[in-house]
């Protein structure tokens, strides 16, 4: 279901369906969760030149991603000071992150890096969205919802 503003509202732990690619192609926003599962959710995230997604690491969580548009260096490893894995990727490349690995994407493009993210679990509100990094850095109430499926244990580290 697409939202009044072309946003991809989310919908909750509904069925759901969509354009994917053109959805990720066409979000503004650092962050837009677009659809929210009981074990699964899927965001879209705009990255603009020269930033990041962000040093983080999910104990218990994989992680997909897949860019759309744009290009990034991925950059992952055991520590956050030992980022021992290094990929330079673009449009149509996946990264796939292991739990309790750190993690980034830079977007070393000239245009907006353009990516979608899974999640199993939940990590964010559900229909959360984040204009900026530094808004979701500030959100104190991103938190999944209380009928998704979450470890027993779910703090995020961020560097």
């Amino acid at each position: 279901m697409v939202g009044t503003d072309s946003r991809i509202k989310d919908v909750g732990p509904q069925p759901q369906s969509f354009d994917l690619e053109s959805a990720t192609r066409d979000n503004a926003e650092y962050r837009s969760v677009a659809w929210s599962g009981r074990y699964l959710q899927v965001t879209l995230m705009s990255i603009p030149v020269g930033g990041d997604v962000g040093l983080e690491a999910h104990p218990q969580t994989d992680q997909f991603l897949r860019l759309d548009a744009g290009r990034g260096r991925v950059q992952m490893g055991a520590a956050k000071d030992r980022l021992t894995f290094e990929k330079d990727v673009s449009d149509g490349w996946c990264v796939l992150v292991p739990a309790g690995t750190w993690h980034n994407i830079t977007n070393t493009g000239t245009t907006p890096m353009q990516l979608y993210t899974v999640y199993a679990p939940a990590h964010h509100r559900l229909d959360a969205v984040q204009a900026t990094a530094a808004a979701a850095k500030a959100d104190q109430v991103d938190e999944p919802a209380a009928w998704s499926v979450q470890p027993e244990h779910p703090a995020d580290k961020h560097g």
